[in-house]
């Protein structure tokens, strides 16, 4: 063989190894550029509904699970924010039912919460019972509590310190809603709009149907929720209400199976 044909064979099978090895590491799981060693950055599959969760820091998936990411910091007034803070406000007279405003001793300080909950929720037969603390999100980045104060303990005794937009802050400051959150309802959306989605990723809506009706619990299953289609959900989808009696947003547990909140 000549030095000039060997030179183009060279040539050539180097170029078949760089096809080879350009095809091989285009096809390698842990170098999709989607994945992002599971970062959950790809969210060219996440569903336009959750665009409706203005208050999120962020919102992603990987195509299985939803991740929001929040600082709980309420876009409206609060009694509970700060002396400095531009949406403190003094407030006085009554709250939530008629009750005469009690604050309590805490503040509103921001936190730095990530829900994560299925994209594609399905019913769980073993309903796990809903936690104290954060059990969804509010479309304002605000966390949904349930219906207790305390283990088995009715929020008829805090209820009190609701401010005027029906939430208040727990010791570490994270503030949450346990009933109809009236920002919502309102002035951000309407009674029967969209107000969120609990840990198992079934959406959350406003204490009236859409052509105006009241929901009340006699009207809802044991877990507070019913199927059927809404404006987001055409094809019709189990959600959640919130009513104007206990449990207020969740009866006897999750509807489907729940995620998670890491802090």
């Amino acid at each position: 063989m000549t030095l000039k044909n060997y030179n183009l064979s060279f040539f050539a099978f180097s170029t078949i190894l760089l096809v080879s090895f350009l095809a091989c590491k285009k096809t390698t799981p842990a170098d999709n550029s989607n994945n992002n060693n599971n970062n959950n950055n790809n969210t060219s599959i996440l569903p336009a509904v959750y665009q409706k969760i203005y208050g999120a820091s962020s919102i992603t998936t990987d195509g299985t699970w939803v991740y929001i990411k929040t600082k709980d910091l309420p876009d409206h007034k609060s009694v509970y924010y700060p002396t400095p803070n531009p949406l403190h406000e003094a407030f006085s007279g009554t709250t939530y039912g008629g009750l005469n405003f009690v604050k309590n001793p805490n503040s509103i300080i921001e936190q730095s919460g990530t829900f994560k909950i299925p994209l594609n929720p399905a019913l769980n037969s073993a309903h796990v019972a809903t936690p104290l603390g954060p059990i969804g999100i509010a479309i304002n980045g605000v966390p949904f509590f349930n219906q207790y104060a305390g283990p088995s303990q009715p929020l008829t005794g805090e209820m009190a310190s609701f401010d005027r937009y029906y939430g208040h802050p727990q010791q570490t400051g994270m503030y949450h809603y346990h009933v109809e959150p009236i920002y919502l309802t309102t002035v951000r959306s309407t009674k029967s709009g969209l107000m969120g989605f609990l840990l198992d990723g079934f959406p959350v809506y406003g204490p009236q149907e859409e052509n105006g009706s009241t929901v009340t619990n006699d009207l809802l299953d044991v877990y507070h929720g019913h199927a059927h289609p809404t404006v987001d959900y055409p094809n019709g989808i189990y959600h959640y209400h919130f009513t104007a009696n206990s449990p207020y947003l969740n009866g006897n547990g999750f509807y489907g199976t729940p995620g998670t909140v890491t802090q």
